[in-house]
Parts: structure tokens; sequence; C-alpha cells
């Protein structure tokens, strides 16, 4: 799970940083006023933010220690086509789950193409180190359990930060469990060779990461509820496939997905 954290950070964070970009750069090394007065606001979806912030500096105390300095060799150290061919191993991993979620939120063409690409990557890209579907046309629709519980109206529940896995929702929180089952990696029967291949998706995916998490830190005044906005937003066009409603148009229960009742919304 926390590689598909790490993962969803990387998308939110750009989205963030490209909403408070326009902002910034107006002369002045200073964040605009209304950033400040945005910045520590109190999030409805973070109702535990004292033991969430508590978890966020745990976890930022081990990536510190361990993660970033790891990843930082590692991208330093190793060649870019090396650097590339293990991204898309891990890729083309993921992809065979992402179909079965697919097709059990009823997206038939994304689930044959997630597949698909799981079957070409695997034998003509040679164990997924090339990316060959993608230059056959074969798009990546990314989707996990937490998502197909969204698609079929489950509430997302509140924010909530996990001890080394990171920011989270209860629902996903419970998508975890059938994620976790469902990895190839985790269906390895050596435990040597499944926890280092587990430790080479976290190195590889934070060595990616290490530009946004540099440019977080110079510009987010708070780091956690930065974190948090992001991914929570995130997870909202995840669900909605980056068509979520408008804010008047959501139903009562933050992101309870698109299958969910809206007919009694004001207009």
């Amino acid at each position: 799970m926390m590689y598909r954290i790490w993962r969803r950070l990387l998308l939110s964070t750009c989205l963030a940083i490209s909403g408070l970009a326009p902002a910034w750069s107006q002369g002045s090394d200073a964040p605009p006023a209304a950033a400040k007065a945005n910045a520590t606001a109190a999030n409805p979806q973070d109702p535990w933010e004292s033991f969430n912030r508590q978890i966020f500096g745990f976890n930022e105390v081990v990536d510190g220690a361990v993660l970033r300095p790891v990843a930082r060799a590692y991208r330093d150290n190793t060649p870019q086509l090396v650097q590339t061919g293990v991204s898309n191993f891990f890729g083309n991993l993921r992809d065979l789950w992402s179909g079965v979620n697919s097709a059990l939120q009823a997206k038939p063409v994304a689930a044959l193409e997630n597949v698909g690409r799981f079957v070409v990557n695997t034998t003509v890209g040679i164990y997924g180190l090339f990316d060959v579907a993608t230059h056959l046309g074969l798009e990546r629709h990314t989707e996990d359990f937490g998502q197909t519980l969204g698609r079929w109206g489950v509430p997302s529940g509140p924010y909530v930060v996990m001890p080394l896995f990171g920011s989270s929702t209860v629902r996903d929180a419970i998508g975890f469990v059938p994620d976790r089952r469902s990895s190839l990696i985790n269906q390895v029967d050596d435990g040597t060779e499944r926890n280092l291949l587990l430790f080479s998706s976290l190195v590889s995916l934070r060595a990616q990461l290490l530009p946004l998490t540099d440019q977080i830190e110079r510009v987010a005044l708070d780091k956690y509820s930065f974190t948090r906005d992001a991914f929570l937003q995130k997870r909202l066009n995840d669900v909605y496939d980056g068509d979520p409603p408008q804010e008047k148009e959501l139903p009562e229960t933050p992101d309870a997905g698109p299958s969910a009742d809206t007919s009694s919304a004001k207009p």
C-alpha cells in the first residue's frame, strides 16, 4: 500500500504545485495572503488531525533517515535506462490488478486494455522491462480496490495517516486488504525475494518523487495540510475518472462515488 500512496502523491502534488505556481510568480518570495490563510485551514475530512500529524511526523523521520537517502543514491548512481526498466517492471505488475478492478467497476474497455498491457509487456516487453504496450496504443488505467468501492458509492470516510504507509482514508484502508493479497509481488513464496522486490519498488518510486517532495518543502507553509489536501483531491479525481462533480453537486457524504444519488443536491 505504501507504494500506492507514494504513486498517488506523485500525481496529486503535481496538481497542487501547479495550482500554487501562478500565485507565487509575481516577483515576491513570500506566498500570497490567500495561501497563508488557507495553509492550516481545518478540513472536514480530517477529524483526527491531531493524531494524524503525529503519525505524519514519524513517517517524515523514517523517510529522511532511510528512503530519501537510499533513493538519492539510486537516482544518482544508476543509469537512466536501468531506472526506466525497473519502473516499467513494477508498473506492469500493477496493470493486471488494475484490469480486475476496471472489470469490477464495469469498465470493459479499460479492463481489456489493462490486461492487454500486462500480456504484451510481460511477453514482448520481456517481463515488463520495456513498455511496448504504450507504443501499441494500449492505455494504462490505474485502478485499485479503494477506487472500486468509491465507484459503487462507498464514502471515503475520514482522512487517516497510516504508520509507514502514509496518506489514506478509511475506505482506502479497507481496500488495502484485497490490494495487498492480490499483489503479484506478495505471491512470491520466498520471503527474502519478496521483501527485496517490495523495497526495490519503494526505492524506485521514491527516486521519481524526489524533485516534487523537494519542491513541496520549499513552497508549502504546512507540509501536512498540503499533502493531505492534494491527496484527497487526487483520490476524488481517481474515483470520478478525472471528472468529479462540482462541490454543490456532491452527495452529503464526501466522495461517495459516481454512482451515488445526487438528485437532492441544491441547484
